[in-house]
């Protein structure tokens, strides 16, 4: 049987701009819309014309994408005509492929925010229609409010979206603006828009405050829709948008979407999905979400030994898919609660070639089981473990010593007579028989002392020239002036790999110390540097 065609529609660059906390951009948007096009994404919202200088630079010129890069904005406001609306002119005149109106679709929005009649509204949506028809675009709306406004008059939700149809739009997009709607409703109201407008030219625009964008997607798939609205990471307003990098694994990988349905992500695109979601994250400035559905850290990471030792024999016994299949990895964690399982398929994980009878398994098990005791935590701190179990089976060379760091903090007025608070660290280090001395200041003990470690190692520092520290999380393990602080590091290098590093004392200098030198030993060892 020949499957449909269901078609992606991807608002990042527009809705996901909306984040709290998120602004792309000329450059960020022009590089986020390569990476969709890469994927395979059919339409591409770069945003809204005239609104503001990015978007309006943005639509200056070609972008050379094969997706259909579309422009977004309002249907021709109430009381003026197509000739006489700044808004709709600036859309007609984007270099864009497609045009997104947003018109109201619920009653109560027509009366209460835009103070008009349903009348009014209708002849709005028509004429915008018409008008971007006219100019051989490409139009979808966006039916604002659907939901509630079909709940609360299923007539005029209804008439809106006929009307845009009617005029010629190939797309009338059902959104759920804010977020309420369930599974069971959006199906049922889906299924019966379809009856009146086919369903090739329904889309969804679903939001996330209930938790449930992805399964309303889906849900309006069933019911017929075959055009879904969504973004990277579920980025959006309030609570996000429905996430795409949700949606599109389970669209290709699922039997009950994949099996009806043809997207235009392929396979070999799939698996670039992680790759995708993490780099968004990168320009972002804010460290991947580690329990993100596929594609996060923990998506195929298992804890328990039992569970480790049944996917060392069939993978599928604890995974619904294949890691691979999404750019993903699969992660047997070590912990207190680990085997030997878990710990043989890590070491295989890392290039550590052991006998499964080997006895020195047993003993990097109990190393890990005694150290964890005391608040380490492995499965966490992946690098920390490799380097760990290195020197537990020997195999971690001596690159160079620190002989000693001193870390001051002080108070004092500046030049410009603010108060400020400023720390220096100075670390003295042995490489090679030769004693260096390095000296920094940071806007904090810890980065004071990164950057002085990192300042100067000799023949060491070709290899750590792209080493950057980018999270540093502190947990205090237990209350009282003797607590005890564990701090995890994440690093990255300028090939974009990832590793974490834990450390742990009484003293949190101490501890990020610890967590400071496993990241620049790992990166050392990873790189292959000589002893």
């Amino acid at each position: 049987m020949a499957r449909e065609r269901l078609y992606l529609f991807d608002t990042t660059l527009r809705d996901g701009a909306q984040t709290n906390g998120v602004d792309f951009t000329l450059n960020d948007k022009l590089a986020i819309a390569r990476m969709l096009d890469d994927l395979g994404i059919d339409y591409i919202e770069g945003g809204y014309p005239g609104a503001n200088l990015t978007d309006t630079q943005l639509f200056a010129e070609e972008r050379g994408l094969k997706a259909t890069f579309t422009a977004f904005g309002m249907a021709r406001r109430p009381g003026r005509s197509t000739s006489n609306d700044p808004g709709l002119a600036a859309l007609l005149e984007a270099k864009a492929d497609a045009i997104c109106f947003v018109a109201k679709s619920w009653d109560y929005h027509v009366r209460v925010a835009l103070e008009t009649s349903v009348e009014e509204n209708l002849a709005s949506i028509r004429d915008s229609v018409r008008a971007a028809v006219r100019r051989g675009r490409e139009v979808l709306l966006d039916c604002e409010h659907f939901f509630d406004g079909y709940r609360a008059n299923p007539q005029f939700a209804l008439a809106c979206a006929k009307a845009a149809v009617d005029e010629g739009a190939r797309w009338v997009v059902l959104c759920d603006t804010n977020g309420g709607a369930l599974p069971h409703e959006v199906e049922k109201i889906v299924g019966e828009v379809v009856k009146v407008i086919p369903g090739d030219h329904v889309g969804i625009h679903a939001h996330n405050d209930t938790e449930q964008a992805v399964t309303n997607s889906l849900a309006a798939v069933r019911a017929g829709a075959r055009q879904i609205q969504g973004t990277l990471n579920g980025l959006g307003e309030r609570c996000g948008n429905a996430n795409l990098v949700s949606i599109i694994p389970t669209l290709k990988l699922k039997a009950e979407f994949a099996e009806r349905f043809d997207i235009g992500v392929s396979q070999a695109q799939l698996k670039t999905l992680a790759h995708a979601s993490h780099t968004l994250d990168e320009m972002l400035n804010r460290a991947p979400n580690r329990h993100a559905p596929y594609v996060g850290e923990s998506a195929f990471a298992t804890k328990a030994g039992i569970h480790a030792s049944a996917i060392m024999k069939e993978p599928a016994t604890y995974e619904h898919v294949t890691p691979d299949a999404v750019g993903n990895r699969r992660k047997l964690l070590v912990s207190d609660q680990a085997g030997r399982s878990n710990v043989l398929a890590e070491l295989d994980r890392i290039g550590l070639k052991v006998d499964k009878d080997d006895p020195r398994i047993a003993r990097l098990l109990d190393v890990v089981k005694e150290r964890e005791a005391i608040g380490y935590a492995y499965e966490a701190a992946d690098a920390s473990f490799e380097l760990l179990a290195r020197r537990v089976l020997g195999k971690v060379p001596s690159y160079f010593d620190v002989e000693k760091f001193d870390v001051n903090v002080e108070q004092r007025d500046n030049a410009l007579g603010e108060r400020v608070t400023v720390s220096l660290a100075v670390v003295k280090v042995k490489v090679d028989g030769e004693r260096l001395i390095s000296a920094a200041e940071g806007n904090g003990p810890v980065n004071a002392l990164d950057l002085a470690l990192r300042k100067d190692l000799g023949k060491y520092q070709g290899y750590i020239s792209g080493l950057e520290l980018t999270d540093y999380r502190v947990r205090i393990l237990n209350g009282g002036t003797e607590a005890v602080t564990r701090v995890l590091i994440e690093s990255r290098d300028e090939t974009g790999e990832r590793w974490t590093t834990v450390g742990v004392s009484s003293n949190i200098i101490d501890a990020s110390f610890q967590a400071l030198m496993d990241s620049i030993v790992y990166k050392l060892v990873r790189s292959g540097a000589p002893a």
